[in-house]
């Protein structure tokens, strides 16, 4: 019994350390790239440890800062642009009767549901045609489109988990439409549209393909950064950069668990 009992320890032991090592060695070792000043073969460690890199990224006249600052910027513009879409989609999928509710739902889907590359490849040949490659414009569009997916569904769930009993009790006070949906629907499922316009945000900062394809050369955002530090050579500045990347992931996932609600996720497509 003791035997068994131990097997079972080593083995949950074991599975705990290989999950640890598979979550936080590649952290690891980007944080130890972003201080190694000097790092080669043979060595398993870096040679000189420093902050020579992090100075050069936060420098206000680099290109990190130049870019990040691109980056911020699309993302916003393409969390206006999605969240001025989805808030009205949302509130129609779920308060308005649409005979083919499920046919919309699944339609945001379909940006996910074909190779990525063949799609942006042919939106930047249009783009192209139009005049507006190579523009923060265009790539707002495109980091809109992709966020919409998740946006709507979002929102269609943050709408849905409002109790119809309130907005019937303003209206019978003698509160309008408008006024309903402003003062009592609109802040209930307000975290609900928060958390979609931070994923949105987070989805945008991140996003290299279609910026790749409908932005470069012109617009430079922090991924085009890291991919052309890295495929440099310069894996201290990549490094620095995918950690950078990195903070607004994890300020969302505390967000996400601190402040939205259970019956808002359990809405989600439902």
């Amino acid at each position: 019994m003791r035997l068994a009992t131990s097997l079972r320890t080593a083995l949950a032991a074991s599975l705990l350390a290989a999950f640890a090592f598979v979550l936080i060695g590649p952290l690891a070792n980007l944080a130890l790239w972003s201080v190694a000043e000097r790092w080669y073969t043979p060595y398993k460690l870096p040679v000189t440890y420093g902050t020579r890199y992090w100075e050069q990224v936060f420098r206000p006249t680099g290109d990190a800062m130049a870019s990040l600052g691109t980056s911020v910027w699309i993302a916003v513009l393409t969390v206006v642009v999605a969240l001025a879409l989805s808030i009205p989609a949302g509130y129609a999928l779920a308060r308005l009767k649409l005979p083919a509710r499920a046919l919309f739902m699944v339609l945001f889907l379909l940006p996910q549901a074909f190779p990525s590359v063949a799609i942006y490849i042919n939106v930047a040949r249009v783009f192209y045609q139009l005049g507006i490659n190579g523009t923060v414009f265009a790539v707002v569009l495109v980091h809109a489109a992709h966020g919409l997916v998740y946006s709507v569904w979002i929102a269609a769930a943050a709408f849905g988990a409002v109790d119809k009993e309130l907005e019937l009790a303003a209206r019978n006070i003698g509160a309008s439409p408008l006024k309903t949906f402003f003062s009592v629907t609109l802040p209930l499922a307000a975290p609900g549209i928060i958390a979609s316009g931070i994923f949105v945000f987070l989805e945008s900062l991140d996003e290299f393909t279609g910026t790749f394809f409908v932005g470069v050369p012109q617009v430079m955002t922090l991924p085009l950064l890291l991919y052309n530090a890295a495929m440099g050579g310069n894996y201290q500045v990549a490094s620095i950069t995918a950690l950078i990347l990195l903070v607004p992931s994890v300020l969302f996932m505390l967000f996400i668990e601190r402040f939205l609600r259970a019956d808002v996720l359990a809405k989600v497509g439902a």
